[in-house]
């Protein structure tokens, strides 16, 4: 019996989707060209097959009929990246932003640029969901 498609994004599938993200609507040669510019060089099947399994899980709309096939992301980067932390929070730190902050500031220090946005961040008002 076959595995049930994952929901989650695997590594390769969120390399293509950022691709998606920068370039916006783009077809398959595309991507893999933008892919093999930064130093990722897949087969073209292989990119193809990865935009198929995204547009089925809705990740990517196809924007025309005819070929080559345009694409674009049907999620922005700011929703897929908030759910993958989240996520990441909920199974790893269990819930505990406290535990994810330590372990992050553990990794390594803070640039000067990353403590003024850091600084930004929490002198603004706390938003309520």
């Amino acid at each position: 019996m076959a595995r049930p498609a994952a929901k989650e994004l695997t590594e390769r599938e969120l390399e293509v989707m950022h691709v998606f993200w920068n370039r916006g609507e783009s077809t398959v040669a595309e991507v893999r060209e933008a892919m093999a510019a930064g130093g990722l060089d897949r087969a073209y099947t292989t990119i193809a097959t990865l935009v198929r399994i995204l547009a089925d899980k809705r990740f990517l709309i196809q924007t025309n009929q005819e070929r080559p096939f345009t694409y674009r992301p049907a999620r922005s980067y700011e929703e897929v990246s908030r759910k993958l932390l989240g996520e990441l929070l909920d199974r790893v730190f269990r819930g505990s932003r406290e535990l994810l902050l330590v372990r992050l500031m553990e990794q390594r220090s803070l640039t000067a640029k990353e403590r003024a946005l850091l600084g930004d961040v929490l002198r603004q008002p706390e938003k309520r969901r």
